[in-house]
């Protein structure tokens, strides 16, 4: 994992280095315009990005961890709940 938004990083591509198969980038959150059932709202966002070796990863799985970082980070008391 590397964090660029301690820098004000808004999206960066991580960079894989040996033996790492997969590094998460997380960035900064800042507050952006998006629509909520029909109506402008501003909501806190975050670009999350991953990158693979898809010799080792396949990108339906990379795209699967991607969206359960997306559901737990939008929904962290779901992880009290999960046994």
């Amino acid at each position: 994992m590397t964090n660029g938004g301690i820098f004000g990083s808004l999206l960066s591509t991580p960079i894989l280095t040996m033996p790492q198969v997969a590094i998460l980038g997380m960035h900064k959150i800042q507050e952006r315009p998006m629509v909520v059932d029909g109506e402008v709202q501003v909501r806190p966002m975050m670009y999350l990005a991953l990158s693979y070796d898809h010799r080792v990863i396949d990108g339906a799985e990379a795209v699967g961890f991607l969206v359960r970082i997306k559901e737990l980070i939008e929904d962290p008391e779901s992880l009290l709940l999960e046994g």
